[in-house]
Order: C-alpha cells, then sequence, then structure tokens
C-alpha cells in the first residue's frame, strides 16, 4: 500500500468471544468554588505608608523566576502631592472622570494578571482590585469539574483507570507501550510487538494510572494479528467494555488512550476517517496483517496496544500501527494524522482463543503467493502453489490462476488478499474471482484453521 505503515512501538527487538464485558465504573467530579475578588477598603481606611520599609525588611527575592505562592509586595510610596492622590469618595462617584479612570485602572491591572505570564503567581497573590458597583468584570462563578455523559472529558476519567502502561526490560534494552484491562480475572490486551522483545529472558510491568506497578506475565501472543493477552495478579480491575467494529461508520468521533512517548494517561481524539484499509507492518522477523481502522487522532509511539474508543466510551479499536511519511527516511517518526487500529471484533475473538488456549486461529484458503507479481491481483504461485487437499483444491483453484477479487471487491495485490482472508473466520464463506488463460470464473470456498 501507498501509506508504508509503521508500528509505533518502542519494540526493542523484535472460543468465541463475549457477548460484552462488564461496564467499567463512573468517575463523578464534584465543583470547587472559586474565591471572590477582593473590593476597595473603605473610604476611611488608613492612608498608605509615607515610603518603602527599609531594605532588610524585603523578603529574598525568588530564584530562577519562581514565585513562590505567598511572596508579598509592598505598597508603594505615596503621591509626591496631594494634587496626585485620588480621594476614595470621588473615586466611588458613577460619573466623575476619576471614577472613570480608577475602573479603567482596575481592568488594565486584571489584563495584566492575566498576561502576565512569568509573574502570574504575583500578580494573583497580589489581587485586583474591582470598584465596586462599576467593575465590567461579573463576579467568578463556583468552579464546574463535573462533566456531561458523551463528553471526551467524561469518557477519559471512565476509561483512564482501565488502561494501563506496558514496561519491558531486557539485558540490552527498555522500552514502553500501552494496554488495557479487558476481564475481572487480571487480564490485559496489547499489541505483540510490545511485548515479542521480553519473550525470553526479560520483565513486563503494567502501571495503572494511579501509579500501581505490578509484575506481568504473557498468557498468548500472535504475530500475525499483532496482539498479545497479559495476566497480572490483580483482580480489583475495571475492564474496558468492548464495541462493535462492524457498525463504525466514517465520521464517527473516537479517542485514543494510552502512553505515547512514554507519557502515561495520555489522551487524543478525532474521527475514523477510513475503514478497511489493508495494512502490512514489520518488526524484527514479524509481519503482521491489519484490516485496520483508520483514524487521525493522533497516535505516536508508545500509544501501541492502547484502546480506540467510540464516544460512548467501548473500545471499537486497538492503536496499533501509524503511517510514515514516503519522503521520511526515519523509521521512528511520530503522527502525522495517519494512524491504523486493529478492529475490535477481530481483538475480542483473539484475546478470547489466547486466554483459552494461548494461540489464534488463522484462516486459510490453502495456497502460497507469488510475492514477485507485479500485476493487478495475487498470483498463485506455479508450480506448488495449491496446498493439496486444501480448500482452494477443493474449490478448483490451480497453480498460476490470479485472484483479483475477494468478496466482490478488488485485490490490488497479495498483501491486500491475506489481510481480507485475515479478517474472517475459519469456517465463513467466501467468494473469489479469478483468472485463468484470459478467463474469469467464480469460485466459492470455506475457509480452513492454519495448522
Amino acid at each position: 500500500m501507498s501509506e508504508h505503515p509503521d508500528r509505533p512501538a518502542f519494540d526493542p527487538g523484535a472460543g468465541s468471544a463475549p457477548a460484552s464485558w462488564p461496564d467499567p465504573a463512573s468517575d463523578p467530579r464534584s465543583g470547587v468554588p472559586t474565591a471572590a475578588l477582593p473590593a476597595y477598603p473603605p473610604a476611611a481606611a488608613a492612608p498608605p505608608p509615607s515610603g518603602y520599609p527599609p531594605p532588610s525588611v524585603y523578603p529574598p527575592p525568588p530564584s530562577a523566576g519562581v514565585f513562590p505562592p505567598a511572596y508579598a509586595v509592598p505598597a508603594p510610596p505615596a503621591p509626591a502631592s496631594a494634587a496626585a492622590a485620588v480621594p476614595a469618595a470621588a473615586a466611588r462617584q458613577p460619573g466623575s472622570r476619576v471614577g472613570l479612570m480608577v475602573a479603567l485602572a482596575a481592568v488594565v491591572g486584571l489584563l495584566a494578571g492575566l498576561l502576565g505570564g512569568g509573574v502570574g503567581s504575583v500578580l494573583v497573590n497580589r489581587g485586583v482590585a474591582v470598584v465596586q458597583g462599576q467593575s465590567a468584570v461579573p463576579a467568578p462563578l463556583p468552579g464546574v469539574t463535573a462533566r456531561p455523559d458523551g463528553s471526551i472529558a467524561k469518557i477519559a476519567a471512565t476509561a483512564l483507570p482501565s488502561v494501563v502502561t506496558v514496561k519491558i526490560r531486557t539485558a540490552s534494552a527498555s522500552g514502553n507501550g500501552s494496554g488495557f484491562v479487558i476481564d475481572r480475572a487480571g487480564h490485559i490486551l496489547t499489541n505483540n510487538h510490545v511485548v515479542s522483545g521480553a519473550t525470553g529472558p526479560g520483565e513486563i510491568t503494567v502501571e495503572f494510572v494511579d501509579g500501581t506497578s505490578v509484575a506481568a506475565r504473557i498468557v498468548g501472543r500472535d504475530s500475525s494479528y499483532d496482539l498479545a493477552v497479559l495476566a497480572v495478579d490483580k483482580t480489583d480491575v475495571t475492564p474496558l467494555e468492548w464495541g462493535r467494529s462492524s457498525d463504525v461508520v466514517v465520521g464517527d468521533g473516537v479517542i485514543a488512550v494510552g502512553a505515547p512517548l512514554g507519557l502515561e494517561a495520555t489522551v487524543t481524539s478525532g474521527i475514523v476517517s477510513a475503514l478497511n484499509r489493508p495494512v502490512v507492518a514489520t518488526g524484527g522477523d514479524d509481519m503482521s496483517f491489519i484490516n485496520a481502522i483508520q483514524t487521525d487522532a493522533a497516535i505516536n509511539p508508545g500509544n501501541s496496544g492502547g484502546p480506540l474508543l467510540d464516544m460512548s466510551g467501548r473500545v471499537i479499536g486497538i492503536n496499533s500501527a501509524i503511517a510514515r511519511d514516503p519522503g521520511s527516511t526515519s523509521s521512528s517518526g511520530g503522527s502525522i494524522g495517519v494512524g491504523f487500529a486493529i478492529p475490535s471484533d477481530q481483538a475480542a475473538k483473539t484475546a478470547q482463543q489466547l486466554i483459552t488456549t494461548g494461540k489464534a486461529e488463522h484462516p486459510i484458503i490453502g495456497v502460497k503467493l507469488d510475492t514477485q507479481f507485479t500485476g493487478e491481483g495475487a498470483r498463485i504461485a506455479d508450480p506448488g502453489g495449491v496446498t493439496p487437499g486444501s480448500a482452494a483444491d477443493t474449490a478448483g483453484l490451480r497453480d498460476g490462476d490470479v485472484i483479483v477479487r475477494f468478496e466482490g471487491k478488488k485485490v490490488p495485490g497479495s498483501n491486500q488478499l491475506v489481510v481480507a482472508i485475515r479478517a474472517k473466520s475459519v469456517g465463513d464463506t467466501v467468494h473469489l474471482t479469478v483468472e485463468r488463460a484470459g478467463a474469469q470464473m467464480d469460485i466459492t470456498l470455506t475457509l480452513r484453521a492454519s495448522n
């Protein structure tokens, strides 16, 4: 394909799914009141001091531009003449020019506090004097931290406790990816390329959003689907709910959660920008075939294995790969707005197989493809392309046949055919259109499991 996909992994080296998983627990938040702005003192307040206090009274200045919260700024000296002072009574007269000047000064002071940048803490601690009855600035309302159902903030707050950072360490390398809880028994789903480097000597740990870190072990993994299931000795966990990727349409809003670049508990959002995108991703000696959901939600190295959520907070994909700019010579580039996720329908089925048997089933038709063929379609190798006794052999496929359509869709090349087959299940009946000696014919066969 033209996208030249590349995994966002750190990779240092290298049954039926349940109808639904338990709903994650809600995590409501409460409001926090905001303090009101101080008002002018009464007119009878004592006049300002006649001068600054001696130098010994000042606290030491803050270092490196950081102002401590309690740093106080002394009051300025009194005006040089009585004419420079503004009587408090005049400042409160709505129609007076002096009162308007004071009101404007208060507004300017507020703007300075908002734009002050490096001295923000000083300005905030000094407070902003507002003329009562004249200021255009409304009194602040109590803070609101609760968010409505369906908002990104609410979905993120609910999902984050179920999303983990997966860390591996070996004698020669270390790295991280993402994962998420799929049941209350402590099973966690991630990408195979996240943990494949630690299948020998090495350790795998998962870290939850609350900072808890526990050791993990591999239950099963599959390089072809790029999925792996881990287990942790922790049962006080809340699984995310599975959604149906078959119900997703282009334009749906999505949320990616994970630990890009090691930055745990990161949330990004976007839309589904394409469906059924054939992606062949390589890493080390592994090759994965993904009939992917394409998204413009920012996905970067370290997001691998994290969930792609719909706007109900359900998992519709597992973030696995990103496209690389064809002009780039680096294999470690970040997001360019084209990311790929393994559909949840495939992931849930494969995860259940890995938990039950430790391995996944791969549907096949029983042929070897000619990878040197450059024409349209996928050509069966000749000689020795059709495996004797396979589904292809039973259906009448022959060496040298070119498969040009699969389930009515055009087959651009051999990789796209493999991706389309892997998106199906063992036992599914599929329809192929093949070219043989200049003529086309339709063939129907039933997919079988690989050995």
